[in-house]
């Protein structure tokens, strides 16, 4: 397995993401998935998940935090952190977090699409005094599972409006063997190109969402 970065640098990146999440749940009232929202859209996730030293070993969790904040909002924290002793669950979160995508080499920014962070810290606990690998295998499923209801989600309004995986090709424009690699998991749907979706939805006549999602509603 590929590593996202140097290992010389992963119990710090841990730390540092673990005490950033404790920072911004605990201290700044923030809720997990909006906070991450800001954490992709900020670039900070890029940066991190490539091991950049200025983010997994130069910056505090306060920082990090704090030039998420300004890169997205313009206003940085203006609350110091209070001490605290024991792990929180927002610190074991983050702290599996980086673990999990140093380890899979996987973006920050693809991982919460396929997994929220609050569904991770809904893993704290059964998980928490396990090994991490406990915690990575159930993250692992997770993922599985999105990937399945996404497929789920394709097939359902294929069938509901009476067609064929080639009419669909035909309609769409996309080739049917897109369509069953996508039906039968061997591809992401979640992943495809926005055109795709568009054309795929376009010729279902519903909106690009739903292609993504096993909850299908017309």
């Amino acid at each position: 397995m590929t590593h996202a970065y140097s290992g010389l640098y992963i119990e710090n990146a841990q730390q540092v993401f673990a005490h950033m999440l404790h920072y911004v749940i605990y201290d700044l009232g923030m809720e997990y998935d909006p906070y991450c929202r800001l954490f992709v859209q900020s670039g900070v996730a890029d940066q991190f998940g490539r091991g950049n030293p200025r983010y997994v070993a130069g910056m505090s969790g306060t920082e990090l935090a704090d030039e998420v904040l300004r890169r997205v909002t313009g206003q940085g924290c203006t609350k110091d952190p209070a001490p605290y002793e024991d792990r929180s669950d927002a610190f074991w979160t983050g702290y599996t977090l980086a673990w999990y995508q140093w380890n899979t080499g996987c973006s920050f920014r693809d991982l919460f699409e396929e997994v929220s962070c609050s569904s991770v810290a809904n893993m704290y606990r059964k998980y928490h005094e396990m090994d991490l690998q406990h915690s990575a295998d159930e993250i692992d499923r997770l993922r599985r599972l999105s990937a399945y209801e996404g497929s789920i989600g394709l097939k359902r309004l294929r069938e509901q409006a009476g067609m064929s995986q080639r009419d669909l090709a035909e309609a769409s424009g996309v080739p049917v063997r897109t369509i069953q690699q996508y039906e039968q998991r061997k591809k992401d749907i979640r992943r495809a190109a926005w055109e795709t979706v568009s054309c795929l939805a376009a010729a279902l006549h519903c909106r690009p969402e739903q292609c993504v999602s096993p909850e299908v509603r017309r």
